[in-house]
């Protein structure tokens, strides 16, 4: 059983690891209510907060206002992806432990099967 769940936790894992960037880019994919739909409003947030800070100085530099924005949405998924990775880790080893225990439960009944009582 220990074999069993530190496979299931190390796939789960490698599951979740390939998976963190479509946590971020692909909403339909993958929904975490709550927590991905104000990273927009943070970048917009950001950006104003940026424009109030150069004043002046810079004429509004549109390139450092966009990266600002970028920065701040990007910082923004981060975080709700280091927020909703683990679960869907968990996840993945839950489904892995399942199928393979499962499989060798068919296994055994099979070979089971084949042996003469006696």
């Amino acid at each position: 059983m220990r074999n069993l769940v530190a496979y299931s936790l190390v796939v789960g894992l490698c599951v979740a690891i390939a998976l963190a960037p479509m946590l971020q880019r692909w909403a339909w994919l993958f929904p975490m209510p709550g927590t991905r739909s104000g990273c927009p409003a943070m970048g917009r947030y950001e950006a104003l907060l940026t424009e109030a800070a150069l004043a002046d100085l810079a004429g509004r530099d549109g390139a450092a206002l966009a990266n600002q924005s970028g920065e701040a949405v990007a910082d923004c998924l981060a975080a709700t992806t280091t927020l909703w990775l683990p679960v869907y880790g968990v996840a993945a080893a839950v489904l892995v432990g399942a199928v393979a225990w499962l499989r060798d439960r068919a296994r055994a009944g099979k070979h089971e099967a084949r042996t003469p009582a006696g």
